[in-house]
C-alpha cells in the first residue's frame, strides 16, 4: 500500500456507504453478503468482514438475528437547544436541559445519596468520597427517550435543607437556579463541555440505540460566586439530535 492509499476494507466500506447515502441501498435493504462483497470487489473474506464492521460501527447498518445485515432507517436529526442557565422562575429540569420553548417534554427521575468518585469530586471541588446527592433523569419528547442526565450536588451545601432532594419538597421538580436561590445560593455562571463517545449498554437500552452508537456527552457545572453547586452529565444520541447553542452577546 502506497502512502495516502486507503486500506482495502475502508475503500469497500466507502463505496457501500456511498450507495447507502445516495439511495442505491435504501433503508431496510439487505446488505450484500460477505461472499457477494468478496466477489464484487475482488477482496478476501477478512476485508469483506471488516468493511461490514465499519458500516455497523457507523450505525448505517444493523444485524438481524438469523436474517442478515440490513440498512438502517436514517433518522432526521432534531435539535436540542441550549442557552446556559435559565434564571427565570419556574424553570423545570426539562426546560433546563432543552431550552426550546416550543418543545414539550416529560421526565422521570430517581435520587440517592452516594460518595463522590474522583472525577465528580474534582468537578465539585470537594474531597473524593464526600457525600453527594445523585439524581438520574430520563427525558422524553412525545414519549420517546431523547436525553439522559445524571447530576450530583454536594450534601455539604444542600443537606438538611428543603432542596436536598431535587424532585421532592416545596421546590421539587424545579431547576437548579431556582432551587439554589431558595437556600440563598445565587447561581451566576454555568460551563458546558461537549464530547462524544460510544454509548454505554445501559444508556443505549434507554435511548433505543444499538451497540456502537455514538452519544454526545455534555458535562455541565453550575457555579455560585466561583463555587460549584451542581454538576451533571447530559447524554444525547448523536444520530438523532444536534445540539444548538444560543448565547447572549455581552
Amino acid at each position: 500500500m502506497t502512502i495516502g492509499e486507503q486500506p482495502a476494507y475502508l475503500r469497500v466500506a466507502g463505496d457501500l456507504r456511498k450507495k447507502i447515502v445516495d439511495g442505491r441501498l435504501p433503508p431496510h435493504t439487505r446488505l450484500p453478503s460477505q461472499a457477494r462483497i468478496r466477489e464484487e470487489y475482488g477482496v478476501s473474506d477478512t476485508v469483506a468482514l471488516e468493511a461490514r464492521k465499519v458500516l455497523m460501527a457507523e450505525g448505517l447498518v444493523e444485524g438481524r438475528s438469523g436474517s442478515g445485515t440490513y440498512v438502517r432507517e436514517r433518522p432526521v436529526p432534531r435539535r436540542v437547544a441550549r442557552s446556559g442557565f435559565r434564571p427565570e422562575r419556574g424553570a423545570t429540569p426539562f426546560r433546563q436541559e432543552q431550552a426550546d420553548g416550543d418543545v414539550r417534554g416529560t421526565w422521570e427521575s430517581s435520587s440517592e445519596q452516594t460518595d463522590a468518585c474522583g472525577a465528580v469530586a474534582e468537578r465539585l471541588e470537594v474531597e473524593p468520597g464526600s457525600r453527594v446527592m445523585r439524581t438520574r433523569y430520563v427525558f422524553r419528547e412525545a414519549g420517546e427517550a431523547m436525553m439522559l442526565s445524571t447530576s450530583w450536588e454536594p450534601l455539604a451545601l444542600t443537606g438538611r435543607t428543603p432542596v436536598m432532594l431535587p424532585e421532592e419538597g416545596p421546590l421539587g421538580g424545579m431547576g437548579v437556579v431556582e432551587r439554589m436561590r431558595a437556600i440563598d445560593v445565587i447561581v451566576d455562571n454555568v460551563t458546558e463541555e461537549v464530547g462524544a463517545r460510544p454509548g454505554l449498554a445501559e444508556e443505549l437500552a434507554l435511548l433505543g440505540g444499538v451497540p456502537g452508537h455514538v452519544v454526545l456527552v455534555i458535562q455541565r457545572t453550575y457555579y455560585a460566586s466561583g463555587r460549584p453547586v451542581e454538576t451533571a452529565d447530559v447524554v444525547i444520541p448523536a444520530d438523532r439530535y444536534r445540539v444548538a447553542y444560543h448565547l447572549p452577546v455581552r
